[in-house]
């Protein structure tokens, strides 16, 4: 075996899975067909979910860094042109401003993290330079995955070298595809997707231009938008990146893209075009995320329209979802179940996900239709039109950006690995985020009555929040982690208000942040360790949790 994980792909997700694998002591190589990071911008939001998973792996503030600054705010504004009327403006807050909204909201509502406004160009090198740097992640740029077999026992990858076109083989116990939407790994598999391919056809162009006297002419915002596309302030000084509707007349080719540049601003601007190219988003998932010791993450996965924003930060989530699992069977204590359960819990995320990148483009459909009132005539005719469009794009919203609930409140409910618990609903709340630490779901955030927050006091494994005294419970699960080899914390809390947070005095937390288990008592030890058994993936008959749901009822006293 020359490495126990190979990595297809060296974008966000496929470098964010190296580096929670190396941290968790994992050895594994990464293979990226490209030579350099991307020169594509393609995301410019990390999501706050994405961002409370990159401080658990201590590279916040170091992506951070290269972001926009942190007191320009997020706004997303409609407009006729720069040339003409601004219709509508959606005000987000900045990150200083989240910041204090989180601290004074502390009620598990929020999250530990504000999101970040940045551009992959800037995010893909400060993670490159993270993972080039962690010891047992070997980082090859410029190197392909061109085929692939598995057997019972491992994977053995072909490999080809950009520079000379040589090849060489690499057998590994698992394989991850990160590579993108035109997936190799994908192919190899024989996976389809499903969906709806090719929505539409759009054309980017990246510029740079110090015209913010025009650009800005209504202050910072995110995104400016219009009936001709969106312009993003990639870093709210000099650099831009317009996705224009592909104009009709550009049938035959491709179209000018300083003239679509031009169309959008609506008047002239200096400007140097770094990387113009038409491009069709899709919204698919992939039928299957697994198959035997090979997985499929981000882009591979699932490919969506970017509004929402839910393309890369839900390959984060799923990297991150790979990567505690994996570590645990490598190291021994996790058992065969995980590989499978990625699939149940991501694949469900991915559909929904797709689901709502749809709804948030069909509201912006609906606006431009709005365009096509006399929204630049003079007088009160042009007056009565801006009027009425502003009304109803205020009336349509813009939950592409407000969707808290999408980011936060997945719910891995029908997870091998959790314990459902009789009379759960899951909230099917999208646009609000709706706290609760039922088993499958994101543990709420709180800060505690030291300051501290209780998401920095986690361990990096499993960690048992005891709420009030209880050692007996405290000792069962301490043992049955002993038994297992399973790195272990025990965090207990004389704090009686998060009763109201949690509902329960016992939380069992996994390693992603997401509740096992919760409950007010546990019955014994036996309970306890069939408790960890499930939670990682060992079947009954094996130490396991029981296969039934009335029997894993019997093994925990019931929550009251």
């Amino acid at each position: 075996m020359n490495v126990p994980v190979l990595i297809a792909g060296g974008g966000p997700v496929g470098m964010t899975l190296a580096l929670e694998l190396g941290r968790r002591g994992i050895r594994c190589m990464l293979v990226e067909r490209n030579e350099t990071t991307t020169r594509h911008p393609k995301m410019d939001i990390t999501n706050a979910r994405s961002m409370e998973l990159f401080r658990r792996m201590g590279i916040a503030e170091e992506l951070r860094a290269v972001a926009v600054a942190e007191d320009h705010p997020f706004d997303v504004s409609w407009i006729t042109s720069f040339a003409g009327h601004e219709l509508h403006r959606f005000r987000y807050p900045s990150v200083v401003e989240a910041r204090e909204r989180i601290r004074r909201n502390n009620d598990g509502t929020q999250p530990r993290e504000a999101p970040m406004r940045v551009s992959q160009t800037e995010i893909e090198p400060v993670l490159k330079r993270a993972i080039e740097r962690m010891a047992g992640v070997d980082v090859r740029f410029g190197v392909q995955l061109v085929d692939l077999a598995q057997d019972g026992h491992g994977v053995t990858a072909t490999l080809r070298r950009k520079l000379d076109d040589a090849t060489e083989t690499v057998r590994c116990a698992y394989l991850v595809g990160c590579d993108g939407g035109s997936s190799q790994v994908r192919r190899c598999l024989g996976i389809p997707l499903s969906g709806q391919s090719n929505v539409m056809q759009r054309f980017m162009t990246h510029f740079k231009s110090d015209a913010r006297e025009v650009l800005q002419r209504w202050g910072f915002a995110w995104h400016y938008q219009s009936n001709h596309g969106t312009l993003i302030a990639q870093n709210d000084r000099d650099t831009w990146t317009l996705h224009s509707r592909f104009p009709e007349s550009a049938s035959g080719g491709d179209p000018d893209p300083a003239a679509l540049v031009r169309r959008f601003v609506g008047v002239d601007i200096e400007h140097r075009i770094l990387v113009a190219n038409p491009w069709t988003p899709h919204l698919v998932v992939a039928d299957r995320y697994v198959k035997g010791r090979v997985l499929i993450a981000g882009d591979a996965a699932h490919q969506y329209i970017p509004t929402g924003g839910y393309g890369m930060n839900t390959g984060i989530g799923d990297a991150c979802d790979v990567a505690w699992k994996l570590a645990a069977i490598l190291h021994g204590f996790g058992g065969p179940a995980l590989i499978e359960s990625y699939e149940a819990e991501r694949r469900p995320v991915g559909l929904r996900n797709c689901e709502m990148a749809g709804r948030h483009n069909q509201v912006r459909v609906q606006i431009g239709k709005l365009y096509d009132a006399p929204l630049e005539a003079p007088g009160a005719e042009g007056a009565s039109a801006r009027a009425y469009a502003s009304g109803q794009i205020r009336t349509l919203g813009n939950a592409e950006n407000e969707s808290l609930g999408i980011e936060l409140g997945y719910i891995y409910a029908d997870s091998p690995l959790v314990f459902p618990e009789s009379g759960a609903s899951v909230p099917a709340e999208t646009l609000t985020y709706v706290p609760t630490a039922m088993p499958g779901a994101r543990l709420p955030s709180v800060f505690l009555d030291d300051g501290s927050a209780l998401y920095d006091r986690l361990g990096d494994w499993f960690t048992l929040l005891v709420l009030g005294d209880d050692p007996d419970a405290a000792d069962a699960f301490q043992r049955a982690a002993t038994m297992r080899g399973l790195p272990f914390t025990l965090l207990k809390l004389d704090q009686p208000q998060l009763l109201a947070v949690y509902a329960a005095r016992l939380v069992l937390v996994r390693p992603d942040n997401h509740v096992a288990w919760r409950g007010n008592r546990i019955a014994d030890d036996t309970a306890a360790a069939r408790v960890l058994a499930c939670a990682l993936g060992w079947p009954a008959g094996e130490g396991g949790a029981a296969a039934t749901l009335p029997q894993r009822d019997t093994l925990l006293s019931a929550r009251s």
